[in-house]
């Protein structure tokens, strides 16, 4: 839930046909198009900055400064926050470690000016910041696959309202997009 003097958190998530979410490369990267390319670098424009758990950093900080062209180029210039309590530094270019109590520090980061905040993906770290009524935009894109892995929502997480802003097909063919809003008051 945010007020109208904070951030807004906005969540993208690759998720399957049956519902999971866990490492999504190797069953959504064929359908990662152009049209996929080009909207994830619209998203890191409008985005202040990106947020992410340990997992997402360690496969994002070995993979995108090695690469050029405009979506690694903005993604490694913007400023990053990967919440951690194991992870000491971060190698990375503009990325501070944040440790302690996610949902507080993500809370916090919220109400500091800036423009929207982005996370890509939804561990550990998503689900923790879903749970606490943080997030604000949820897309969900759907790819046209049966994959074995980690659900998109785990058992015991706090069950959330969302409503429905968009749906249908996604940026690239065989995908569908699902946008929701979180509803005031959140809880179900």
């Amino acid at each position: 839930m945010t007020d109208r003097n904070s951030r807004r958190i906005s969540q993208y998530v690759l998720v399957s046909a049956n519902g999971v979410a866990g490492e999504p490369l190797p069953w959504a990267g064929p359908y990662f198009g152009p049209g996929s390319a080009a909207h994830s670098l619209d998203v890191l424009r409008r985005s202040d900055a990106m947020l992410m758990g340990r997992r997402t950093y360690e496969i994002f900080s070995r993979q995108w400064p090695a690469i050029e062209g405009p979506y690694a180029d903005h993604l490694n210039a913007m400023p990053k926050f990967v919440f951690s309590s194991t992870l000491r530094r971060a190698e990375w270019t503009n990325t501070t470690v944040v440790p302690g109590d996610v949902a507080r520090a993500v809370a916090e980061l919220k109400q500091r000016p800036g423009g929207n905040l982005v996370v890509y993906g939804h561990g550990q770290f998503g689900q923790t910041i879903c749970d606490a009524g943080l997030v604000d935009d949820l897309t969900l894109t759907v790819v046209p696959v049966f994959a074995d892995g980690a659900p998109l929502f785990r058992p015991g997480g706090s069950a959330r309202r969302w409503t429905l802003v968009s749906a249908g097909p996604g940026r690239d063919p065989g995908l569908a997009t699902l946008s929701y809003r979180s509803v005031a008051g959140g809880d179900a």
